[in-house]
């Protein structure tokens, strides 16, 4: 496996965990980071909000999920060297690249993996 390869590979996730999202109780703190209501997360996950829980008794598909918006949020605090305000305030800010809305309403909308290839590819020098 070359050099390229190898990066690409471990590239999928963060070497860091800026934002604290990774340790402990994954979901609840990707909740909290982005501001996201139980309801929010049904209709991004469409699933039936009184399935939605974020405590030890989550639905293992869910937790999935969240654990991969925890990586997306941490690739972006990446980005940001860490500055956890920036981070925050980019996911809120509507994006003219993602067509006039926050990153956190992709979320919200449940396009987190579009989301994710927007941010790989950012990252990577890939114009949109």
């Amino acid at each position: 496996m070359n050099t390229n390869s190898l990066n690409d590979l471990l590239a999928t996730v963060p070497n860091h965990d800026y934002l604290h999202l990774l340790e402990g109780n994954t979901p609840k703190k990707v909740a909290d980071f982005l501001d996201l209501s139980r309801t929010d997360i049904s209709k991004a996950m469409k699933m039936e909000k009184d399935r939605v829980r974020l405590d030890d008794q989550i639905n293992k598909d869910l937790k999935q999920r969240l654990q991969e918006i925890a990586n997306i949020c941490e690739l972006m605090a990446g980005y940001f060297k860490g500055d956890v305000n920036k981070t925050a305030l980019w996911f809120k800010i509507k994006n003219p690249a993602l067509g006039g809305i926050s990153p956190r309403d992709m979320i919200r909308y449940g396009r987190y993996k579009k989301l994710e290839l927007f941010i790989r590819n950012a990252l990577s020098g890939i114009n949109p």
